[in-house]
């Protein structure tokens, strides 16, 4: 599915327009529209199932027998009951509209009744809604676009609602979602692709989400390889989490739990410093809790460094390493953990510092990272990534990778506030990583890939190019109809036919500028991408060669791009003074300015492409760029601002502080590359609107408020 950004928006907005069109407010309606989603993506993978199994039994790799539960399992689909289905409910719901919430009602109950894991779990008050607005909902979600939604895709919707409906504080302030970079960022470094996972803090389940994407993208099948396990306290959130699962189609042993005092899946080791039973760890834990009774845990086998401050009302101080014991205790002798931690806790001291310590000496503290505020929705200050790996070998067992990546991550799409790290970010850190263990090949490989994906981007600069010379053609044929009216037809404004023809003269040096630097830069690139296609450099001598190759052909991209838009610039100033002059009939008659306007929007719509593809033709190669200049040998050094390998003394001197800035020192301001001027000037209008229409809406509900009250 294309512009995948803006359908996630398009059906947010349709869906919040059930805070506008009725009295509902985004904490009535988000778990209903959640399982709107849910049931949607219910009946693809449902119809997706059917479909596989019919060609199964007709090439033979099935037998023709009776369609069990079982088989949709199997092919990560529920079965669905027929009261269930997205096209019987909207087939019932033409004759009856007004039972259109018991219908969907009885949907989630039968889906409940077949399949156990979901039992109590599906929102059920949709008669909260009036039928005509669950009507809109419920059509929204059975466009012919959202049928053919594949999986990756409606997970994408879920974590996107998820997200929106964080940052409405609709659920707990926000603390269910944990922002999917950081997620896969962790990820990334424990590789969580065997065994048993554990999350003890699980929220919505995104940490399990992200595990199954990695191991699927592996070719691996996450149902065989791994076990989920989590807690949660609160039971709403358990909901939610069951349900991502599901709409994932993942399973897992969810429990409700107050971790500090409880292990409900018997996860945690009986005696102190003994191993846990976790392959791997991962979790977004809540901040400073400081309400935490230390009697109760005072000689808890899951704290094996001792408990890390007790206040006067034997409260523990701050429970930012709880977690941090826990996540280590509930360890395998193999184990792994990565998991979110606010900043101070880093370098906090006093007894917390004594925790600190006592970790650092294990050796198995792994990987730091620190990450600016701004990912999450509800989080502002900064924090780092933590990471444990009880199985280092002995050449690390005495180093922890410092890197500091407060300077990396853009913007989201659309927001002035939120951060996220692009795909690319996210594979550039983790190839940091791989060198510090070791990991050249997979450094390489990456680089590799990078290559393909950039001669690929590379290939299809011609057609872009070719596109916009047509638009550009198009306006052949009434700019000179209006350039011979100027010369011929009298009494016209002298001001403005003097400007068009100077426009008009600018233009066509501007293409003939244009036309010569084009041509000879498509053929560069072409020859580029024949050459890297056809063998992929693959050692690091090669990579450097093939990266210099392209440095000055970047540089002539980005001149390309400023001779696009100049010459758009200049057609749409001729078109508009054109249009000032049509207003003479005479004019008129030779220069019709309504088919030429068209051709403008057209020419607009080429330009966009052109330069996007241009941009897309140089972005691997940054990303080439980035690599190998902090890490020419292919091999782990210390970066300035970015990285450094650490040993068991440095901490030390550094009191035991486990925070990455107070080791790779300050790096000089870098310009970003990446920054979309035009892109963000549009965001500030959306958001400009947004924040109008709020305006409005309270006045209204404020004045409504006022008049029930009599005033």
């Amino acid at each position: 599915m294309e512009n995948l950004a803006k359908f996630e928006t398009d059906l947010w907005e349709a869906a919040d327009n059930l805070r506008a069109n009725s009295k509902l407010t985004s904490s009535d309606y988000f778990m209903p529209v959640l399982g709107i989603i849910f049931l949607r993506h219910a009946a693809n993978r449902f119809d997706a199932a059917t479909a596989q199994i019919a060609e199964d039994q007709a090439a033979g790799r099935m037998p023709k027998r009776k369609i069990l539960p079982a088989d949709y399992i199997r092919r990560r689909a529920l079965f669905l009951p027929e009261a269930a289905r997205f096209d019987t409910i909207m087939a019932k719901a033409t004759t009856d509209p007004a039972g259109l919430p018991k219908l969907v009602t009885d949907a989630m109950t039968a889906i409940e009744t077949d399949f156990a894991p979901l039992a109590n779990v599906l929102p059920k008050d949709y008669g909260i809604f009036e039928s005509k607005v669950l009507e809109e909902l419920m059509r929204l979600f059975n466009s012919e676009q959202i049928k053919h939604a594949t999986g990756d895709v409606f997970g994408r919707i879920y974590e996107y609602f998820l997200a929106k409906f964080s940052i409405q504080k609709a659920h707990d302030n926000g603390e269910f979602f944990t922002p999917s970079s950081l997620v896969q960022t962790i990820v990334n470094v424990i590789e969580p692709d065997h065994g048993v996972v554990a999350d003890l803090a699980c929220g919505s389940c995104g940490m399990f989400v992200q595990s199954s994407h990695f191991i699927e993208q592996t070719g691996g099948d996450t149902t065989k390889k791994v076990v989920f396990y989590g807690q949660e306290k609160n039971r709403d959130t358990i909901r939610i989490a069951k349900m991502n699962l599901a709409v994932h189609g993942l399973e897992g042993k969810i429990a409700e739990a107050i971790t500090y005092y409880q292990d409900e899946h018997n996860l945690a080791p009986k005696k102190a410093l003994a191993p846990g039973s976790c392959d791997f760890v991962m979790a977004n834990p809540p901040f400073n809790v400081d309400l935490v009774d230390a009697e109760r845990i005072k000689n808890d086998p899951r704290l094996p460094f001792g408990l890390p401050g007790v206040n006067k009302d034997k409260r523990v101080s701050n429970g930012n390493y709880l977690w941090i014991s826990y996540f280590y205790s509930y360890l395998s002798e193999k184990g792994r953990a990565g998991f979110v931690m606010s900043s101070q806790a880093s370098s906090a001291g006093n007894d917390e510092k004594t925790v600190r310590q006592k970790l650092v000496e294990t050796g198995d503290v792994d990987v730091m990272i620190s990450i600016k505020g701004g990912f999450f929705y509800t989080r502002t200050v900064p924090y780092e990534l933590w990471h444990f790996d009880r199985n280092k070998p002995a050449d690390r067992k005495d180093q922890v990778l410092m890197l500091d990546a407060r300077s990396i991550g853009q913007l989201m799409k659309g927001s002035r506030k939120v951060h996220e790290f692009t795909p690319e970010q996210m594979r550039n850190l983790t190839a940091i990583v791989w060198l510090y263990r070791g990991q050249r090949d997979r450094f390489l490989a990456l680089v590799q890939d990078y290559f393909k994906r950039h001669a690929a981007e590379c290939a299809a600069v011609p057609e872009k190019i070719t596109a916009f010379d047509t638009a550009l053609a198009a306006l052949d044929a009434p700019f000179a109809a209006i350039a011979k009216a100027v010369k011929t037809l009298p009494d016209l404004d002298a001001e403005k036919a003097q400007a068009l023809t100077e426009t008009l003269a600018e233009l066509r040096d501007a293409r003939k500028a244009w036309n010569a630097d084009a041509q000879a830069l498509l053929a560069d690139l072409t020859a580029f991408e024949k050459k890297t296609s056809k063998s992929l450099p693959a050692t690091n001598d090669q990579q450097h060669a093939a990266r210099k190759a392209f440095d000055p052909l970047a540089e002539r991209a980005k001149v390309l791009i400023k001779q696009v838009d100049l010459l758009y610039k200049l057609a749409s100033r001729a078109a508009s003074i054109a249009a000032d002059l049509a207003a003479v009939e005479a004019v008129a008659e030779i220069y019709d300015r309504r088919p030429t306007g068209k051709l403008i929007k057209q020419l607009d719509e080429q330009r966009r492409a052109a330069v996007e593809q241009i941009k897309h033709a140089t972005y691997f190669h940054r990303h080439i760029v980035w690599l190998l200049d902090r890490f020419p040998k292919a091999a782990m050094q210390p970066v300035l601002g970015l990285v450094k390998v650490v040993t068991r003394r440095d901490i030390e001197s550094a009191d035991w502080s486990l925070t990455p800035g107070r080791y790779v020192g300050a790096a000089p301001a870098q310009v970003d590359e990446d920054f979309d001027f035009e892109q963000a000037v549009t965001d500030i209008h959306t958001e400009l609107a947004g924040l109008n229409a709020e305006a409005v809406e309270l006045a209204v509900t404020i004045q409504t408020n006022l008049e029930e009250l009599g005033v």
